[in-house]
């Protein structure tokens, strides 16, 4: 059985979220309920900015992208047509002895003596022993003949695996006096086949659906069956059609959302990293199919580089799209605090891709626990729009007029060109759908002609980010230790989150010099109620300025400002009405003009 292994560094990461009011287990004065997190006071206001500076990058500073906030619950045939309720599962195995279940794909190697036992049967002349002096007779069976299997690390005694195999079979119903069957032993290497916790040998692995099920209405029958959604992306492709038409946008165009999705975890771990209740940003980027673009434009833009393609031209296919979409989300990442230094960009393989997925992009962070996923981008062809059409009945498709004209137009050698290109993708699509060729290329052919008629289903690029496991990212990269001098000019430990100020929960810290002097309390307050307005704003007058100091460093104020007897003009008028700003990051100290202040810290917080 494996030790757990210690993370030192995640573990301080995790007390001070705690300690300092970031992050909460759901649940603790009940002993918590695993996989859900709450966010306390500065946890709260931290992803509060990171919501709001993504939805503002998205939609309030783009004219291409408009919003929708739609409910957690919806018809269950959506999750039919997006395929979560046949596919949307983990291979799960179990511990027979603890039933705690494990993803197959997660189970670590072990290494040791596995020993294997063919069942149980009752000592009876200790049951008989045991009825004498009429004692009442005891629960029992007989014989147990299920085999089981306990892995035992190299060097401990063959009793320790005596001693589980007996709880399995006592757990089983065997209440008497159990004597093993079958007993033998052989050395087993870098095998996932048994429980890391137990030792057991685990069951064989089955599919274990991640959506967590409820009822609509007065009875819990199947016709009222309903899912917590476990993404916010297939509510944007049920409203497309409405969105599309009341936002008076064209395409290519995108809809934004943010909101909670749930997700059965078999195994949630590392923190808020994978729990079962989070929350997503995701950004469906409805664009032409590339034959349309051609139509229109007579030639496809495809990349010339690696870098940010610039600005959207009416003649980009699907991969410039993409990768304009990739370099976004990266610089959106820099703006934040996470510079492209900090990721790690992983295209996935073609055996990796969705069958629908025409190319992918994960953005990877190194955690303390390991490099993990923060955002996929992916290019989903017109998949998402193309099931909920054939489920629904609905047409999903649009009309481009400037697509009809510029067909017409066309020499009828490119028109065919076209034409065949469409058709092939769309019964591509169709027979992995699960349609028999014959109806797939009737439903081809008829969307080939549409397109030659100015109609198209979009494609979409979907960049889709968990909010939780970024702010984890952006905590983990914060947090630094170094020195600092205390009040008397002594070195000592300092603990430090630098955020970028324009996520920090609280952007700046007023302290007056001393509590017990009214002009310094009044004089701070005055400035406090001048900044709050337009900022989170923190008074603090309870301790030693440099205790106070270190307060603020530990939750990640970049700036603080102290209010001092040079502010009241004790020492002459050319500091009156100026104040002390300390940064955080260099500690540097410099004196400010109090109507100067508000300018200069918007400056640094936007």
């Amino acid at each position: 059985m494996s030790e757990p292994k210690e993370n030192p560094l995640m573990e301080k990461i995790v007390s001070l979220c705690k300690r300092r009011g970031f992050i909460f287990q759901s649940s603790e004065i009940y002993g918590g309920i695993n996989g859900f997190w709450d966010y306390g006071p500065l946890g709260a206001e931290l992803k509060r900015n990171v919501k709001e500076l993504w939805w503002n990058t998205m939609t309030r500073q783009r004219e291409d992208v408009v919003g929708l906030e739609a409910t957690i619950i919806m018809s269950p045939e959506i999750w039919k047509a997006s395929g979560h309720v046949a596919t949307f599962a983990d291979l799960m195995v179990e511990c027979p002895l603890t039933n705690k279940r494990y993803r197959a794909d997660q189970v670590e190697s072990q290494s040791g003596i596995a020993y294997y036992y063919t069942g149980a049967i009752e000592d009876r002349a200790k049951f008989e022993e045991s009825l004498k002096g009429g004692r009442p007779a005891l629960a029992h069976k007989s014989e147990d003949t299920r085999p089981f299997s306990v892995l035992i690390p190299k060097g401990k005694p063959p009793e320790s695996a005596r001693k589980i195999a007996l709880e399995f079979y006592s757990k089983g119903g065997f209440t008497s006096f159990p004597i093993l069957q079958g007993e033998r032993s052989e050395p087993v290497e870098n095998t996932t086949k048994y429980s890391p916790d137990s030792g057991a040998l685990l069951t064989e692995a089955r599919p274990f659906n991640l959506m967590f099920k409820t009822y609509v209405g007065p009875l819990e029958s199947e016709e009222n069956v309903a899912y917590l959604r476990p993404e916010t992306a297939q509510a944007i492709f049920a409203q497309f059609k409405n969105v599309l038409e009341t936002s008076r946008q064209k395409v290519p165009f995108g809809i934004a959302q943010i909101g909670k999705a749930f997700r059965n975890e078999v195994t949630p771990r590392n923190f808020t990293f994978r729990s079962r209740e989070f929350e997503q940003m995701e950004l469906e980027f409805f664009i032409k199919p590339d034959e349309a673009v051609e139509a229109i434009s007579s030639s496809i833009a495809t990349p010339a580089s690696k870098d940010h393609p610039g600005e959207p031209q009416p003649n980009w296919g699907w991969q410039l799209w993409h990768q304009y979409w990739v370099e976004e989300r990266i610089r959106f990442y820099g703006n934040i605090g996470l510079p492209r230094t900090t990721l790690e960009e992983y295209w996935q393989k073609p055996e990796e891709l969705a069958h629908y997925a025409r190319a992918t992009v994960d953005l990877l962070f190194k955690f303390p626990f390991g490099t993990q996923e923060l955002e996929g981008i992916a290019a989903r062809s017109d998949f998402d729009l193309s099931q909920h059409s054939r489920f629904s009945g609905k047409p999903m498709g649009v009309f481009d007029d400037e697509l009809k004209a510029a067909w017409e137009k066309l020499p009828k050698e490119k028109q065919d060109d076209l034409w065949r290109r469409y058709y092939e993708n769309r019964k591509k699509y169709l027979i992995k759908s699960g349609i028999k060729d014959e109806d797939a290329s009737k439903s081809a052919t008829e969307d080939a002609n549409g397109l030659a008629r100015g109609q198209y289903l979009p494609h979409v690029i979907e960049p889709s980010a968990g909010v939780d496991r970024l702010i984890l990212a952006l905590i983990c990269n914060a947090y630094h230790e170094d020195q600092a001098p205390d009040e008397k000019g002594k070195m000592e430990s300092r603990v430090v989150l630098r955020f970028a100020p324009c996520i920090a929960p609280v952007k700046v810290a007023i302290f007056p010099l001393l509590k017990n002097k009214p002009d310094l309390v009044a004089k701070a307050k005055a400035v406090r109620d001048l900044l709050r307005p337009h900022m989170n704003v923190f008074y603090d007058e309870a301790g030693a300025i440099g205790r106070r100091y270190r307060r603020q460093d530990e939750i990640g104020t970049p700036f603080c400002v102290t209010i001092d007897f040079d502010t009241l003009g004790e020492k002459g008028d050319d500091l009156k009405d100026t104040v002390t700003l300390r940064e955080r990051d260099t500690m540097k100290q410099e004196r400010l003009k109090i109507p100067e202040l508000l300018p200069f810290l918007l400056s640094k917080i936007r």
